[in-house]
């Protein structure tokens, strides 16, 4: 062979290995590691792809999206390795059962899909549904933890890839609320939600910049004296037409849309705005505000939160910021940061929900927080249920040997008022005390009657003659 054919046959091999290794390099990130079936973001592509080739040819195709019913279960109780064992079976079970011209993907965690003809679904589903329910063994323990689908299908239901993915996903949520292990496709019924939901998204962007989210207070009563002595800041939504919405109807659309940051903002300087007379007079002593574990992990948060805080008349020593458990177990070497510059610039912390995890007495002998807020799960048993009562005396005198104020929320009936109080519980708040009220409502009371009776156990709290 002359050099100059051998030098194009070599460079020809180059070339070919050259493909071969970009070739693998584009399977390997469009697959799932652990499933070998293609992952969300080849998923997404293939689904787009089917969709306008089913326009152009008048086609139908169906998106199944599929949940495992009980996965967080085997995790805590056979470890993770055992999940991902799980998770191959899964994806080898769904590769096996594809047939010609489906698609399977793993989109992530415990959820996968799959992309079909839109024929014959309930056929289809229930298929699904059999196969992912056959035991197997991992560890030497039989596991079937079943599986719960959602389906939607175009045209019938969406008219693009991305309200296809969201019709599925609700159809999904349907079938996790009832329980699981079975499938539902979308209808009507969730046409109409999807219809309302979107409306709501509309009015919330609207609502926000109009005002209609405001702070609300709920009253912190001290154990001893029945004085009113803080509030805790909440939000609500003076809707228009629908009335007062409660925070669970419009935070989670908030956050999906990325506009909690605004309306905590908004809410966060007007209380301040509010409450600061209040503080001056003497009338009470703090308010006190949630934090989202969201924004905690901000690495700029406290420096925000301190800024905003300055564009108000409260002091720095009248705020109290509540801070979960939840974020001292993602990234507590950022929450030590940000409480210690809160306390240095003289802002109390508060551990909310406290009681309900094991990082709690850690967190009091580490940081600086001045307050513990008892959680409402512990103070619905006191006094009726001898172990918790027994367990909320001793975290109450744990807490006392840290030098912390206790607040018990979640108070509703007499008894356990007169329980913490005699348990040494400092303050508590509670629909036995007051319920949420709108700033005007909280001052006239501070103005009028601050003190709550609690030396009479037949007699009824005055706040809640006044506001329940």
């Amino acid at each position: 062979m002359s050099e100059p054919a051998a030098r194009l046959e070599t460079l020809a091999a180059r070339v070919a290995e050259l493909e071969a290794e970009r070739e693998l390099t584009l399977r390997l990130a469009q697959t799932d590691s652990l499933t070998g079936l293609v992952n969300r973001g080849a998923f997404t592509a293939e689904l787009c792809a089917r969709l306008d080739d089913a326009r152009e040819h008048g086609r139908s195709v169906a998106l199944f999206v599929i949940d495992l019913d009980r996965f967080k279960s085997l995790n805590d109780t056979l470890g993770h390795h055992a999940g991902d064992l799980l998770l191959a079976e899964v994806g080898e079970r769904l590769r096996a059962d594809a047939g010609p011209g489906e698609l399977t993907a793993r989109l992530g965690g415990d959820e996968f899909a799959l992309i079909t003809e839109g024929r014959d679904v309930a056929a289809r589903a229930q298929r699904l549904l059999t196969k992912l329910a056959q035991p197997q063994t991992i560890y030497g323990r039989v596991v079937s933890p079943g599986a719960s689908v959602g389906v939607a299908v175009f045209p019938d239901h969406a008219a693009d890839a991305g309200d296809l993915q969201r019709f599925a996903d609700m159809a999904l949520y349907r079938v996790k609320t009832r329980g699981g292990r079975r499938w539902s496709a979308f209808d009507a019924e969730l046409s109409a939600e999807n219809a309302r939901r979107q409306t709501l998204e509309a009015e919330l962007r609207r609502a926000i910049p109009g005002g209609e989210i405001e702070p609300w207070f709920q009253p912190v009563i001290d154990a001893n004296t029945g004085r009113i002595t803080a509030v805790e800041v909440l939000a609500r939504w003076n809707h228009p037409e629908q009335g007062l919405l409660l925070p669970a109807a419009f935070v989670p659309i908030a956050e999906e849309l990325g506009l909690i940051g605004q309306i905590d903002e908004h809410i966060f300087e007007a209380a301040c705005a509010l409450a600061a007379p209040w503080v001056a007079e003497g009338l009470i002593e703090s308010i006190s505000c949630n934090v989202s574990p969201r924004d905690l992990l901000d690495p700029a948060f406290s420096r925000k939160l301190i800024g905003r805080l300055a564009r108000t008349d409260l002091p720095a020593t009248a705020l109290t910021v509540e801070v979960t458990e939840t974020f001292l177990l993602q990234d507590f070497a950022l929450a030590r940061r940000h409480i210690e510059r809160l306390a240095a610039k003289g802002i109390r912390i508060a551990l909310d929900d406290f009681g309900t995890g094991y990082s709690n007495i850690r967190a009091l002998m580490s940081l600086p927080i001045q307050t513990v807020k008892l959680d409402r799960s512990l103070i619905e048993a006191v006094g009726r249920d001898a172990r918790v009562s027994k367990l909320v005396s001793a975290m109450l005198h744990a807490a006392r040997a840290l030098g912390v104020r206790i607040v018990a929320e979640g108070v509703e009936h007499e008894a356990q008022a007169l329980f913490l109080r005699a348990a040494g519980c400092d303050r508590m708040q509670g629909y036995l005390f007051a319920r949420p009220m709108p700033a005007a409502k909280v001052e006239a009371h501070l103005r009028g009657s601050p003190l709550i009776d609690l030396a009479m156990p037949s007699t009824p709290a005055l706040a809640r003659r006044r506001h329940g």
